[in-house]
């Protein structure tokens, strides 16, 4: 029976893990890397570690899948999106450490962009909003500020890539330099219509287009490991970024279907079909996913992007240390009946969707001498919460008719507090999976399709099943109270950082 090993590169940590043809987990290894903030606002990765945290996971993986007799026959690739990389094609070896989606060091980038009227021009190629969050700023600020640089990478001398790219290139001995379009769509710099590289925008941004990937399908072969790296020359036959591989292992492959994904931050997408759909409401248009044919061809989807949701729950006990295990926060949280009109807003590294401030900082209102720790996390599983309420109204505006229900996944969809909050603050069915793996399944899809493991999307459909639905306890009134003082706290955080 075939198996693919898929390999998921967090922010937090690498995994790797193997799936049969049923779609159940046969292999699992998973190892953190640090973590650097260098500067307030500055959030960074050592490239290397990544890459050698990722190697250990994926051999770890195909020793147990071998234990168990099972025939790892591909390889699927999965990222964290927009953190930037930049390396020495001679030697392989990185620039300057990789910067994460979380920094906003290029904030200012954007504001003189914004100031120039370049903002509706991002928006009209690359469905985006003009933000620090993608990598085209960032990786022009490399160019910019490392020394030297900018003069090798117009010699032709140094590779930029996403982190897909970077493990690509690793992989394969740096034989192959490629992304494919779901990452692409992440950079500011790709043309979501066109499907390809934008020469005005890396104008704009004064980027060579000789540092640039390759575009290849999300599904289909792209290139074999080195023998030397993994004890095999596997088929790398599948690559999408972490919530559109998400998106995919869901099942969610018609027109407004939704789901959204737990870990770092939460990202929630709709699949809007064939059709790169212009949001009024600040959320990003985005490929979700370029296969052969049929409803696993190319598809758009809107998303709504959290940056902290599992960070959250980091901060609480690396932070606060108020936990020390990420886990305990349920039962914490569940120790108390309410938050006591306690509110945190997470936005350590500013706000993503609808906001889209880099000047928003963390904020934690309503405090009283009766506010204890468990006040506290609670309330810190209601800003997971609330925060995708958020996007979820916008995205159910854009869409032009009411969502029925979400689909959800990642680390902290096992919250059972959580998703009941999330489906008595959103109003409708909260779905949980059986398999949350999801991100790493769904890459896995796209290469069993590339590689013969499964014919078509209906052959995935056919193994989604639920675990549990939550359904929704709150009345209207309590809802909507508790989501207007919530948007009295999100106020109160906007643009500290500007003094």
């Amino acid at each position: 029976m075939p198996h693919i090993l898929s390999l998921d590169q967090g922010t937090t940590s690498s995994r790797a893990v193997v799936f049969n043809a049923q779609g159940d987990t046969v292999a699992l290894a998973q190892r953190e890397f640090a973590q650097h903030f260098p500067q307030p606002g500055w959030v960074e990765h050592d490239p290397m570690e990544i890459w050698h945290t990722q190697l250990q996971v994926a051999r770890e993986a195909l020793a147990q899948a071998r234990q168990s007799g099972a025939q790892v026959t591909a390889l699927a690739i999965t990222n964290q999106r927009e953190t930037t990389v930049l390396w020495d094609r001679a030697t392989g070896q990185p620039v300057a450490p990789a910067i994460v989606w979380q920094d906003r060091r290029t904030a200012s980038h954007c504001d003189q962009l914004r100031a120039q009227g370049q903002a509706g021009r991002v928006q009209r190629k690359t469905g985006l909003v003009l933000d620090a969050y993608f990598s085209g700023t960032k990786l022009a600020w490399l160019l910019d500020q490392v020394p030297g640089v900018r003069r090798r990478a117009e010699r032709g001398e140094l590779a930029f890539g996403t982190v897909d790219s970077w493990l690509i290139w690793q992989l394969t001995g740096g034989r192959v330099h490629a992304t494919d379009p779901s990452n692409a769509s992440r950079t500011m710099l790709f043309n979501v219509h066109t499907l390809a590289w934008d020469p005005q925008l890396l104008a704009l941004l004064n980027i060579p287009a000789s540092v640039l990937p390759q575009v290849v399908p999300s599904s289909g072969v792209l290139g074999e490991t080195d023998p030397s790296v993994l004890g095999l020359a596997l088929p790398i036959a599948g690559v999408a970024g972490d919530q559109q591989a998400a998106t995919f292992g869901q099942a969610c492959f018609e027109p407004g279907m939704a789901k959204n994904t737990y870990g770092t931050g939460c990202f929630m997408l709709m699949n809007t079909g064939r059709t790169a759909v212009t949001s009024q409401h600040r959320l990003l248009s985005t490929v979700g996913w370029q296969g052969p044919t049929g409803r696993e061809a190319t598809a758009y989807c809107l998303e709504g992007s959290v940056f902290m949701a599992g960070a959250t729950v980091q901060w609480l006990r690396d932070g606060l240390q108020i936990i020390r295990h990420a886990h305990e926060v349920e039962a914490l949280a569940a120790s108390v009946e309410d938050t006591g009109d306690v509110y945190l807003v997470p936005a350590f590294a500013g706000l993503g969707t609808p906001e889209w401030d880099s000047y928003a900082r963390g904020t934690l209102v309503g405090m009283t001498r009766g506010t204890g720790r468990a006040h506290i996390a609670r309330a810190a599983l209601e800003a997971i919460a609330l925060q995708t309420a958020d996007v979820f109204d916008a995205m159910a505006q854009d869409a032009g008719v009411p969502l029925r229900e979400l689909r959800v996944d990642g680390g902290a969809s096992r919250n059972n507090l959580l998703m009941q909050l999330q489906a008595d603050l959103l109003g409708v069915p909260v779905v949980r999976p059986k398999v949350t793996e999801t991100t790493a399944l769904g890459a896995a899809y796209l290469a069993g399709l590339a590689s013969g493991v499964w014919r078509d999307a209906d052959d995935i459909a056919s193994l989604w099943q639920v675990d549990r639905r939550f359904e929704p306890g709150l009345s209207d009134v309590a809802r909507r109270h508790k989501l207007q003082r919530w948007q009295e706290a999100v106020r109160r955080s906007r643009g500290w950082a500007q003094g």
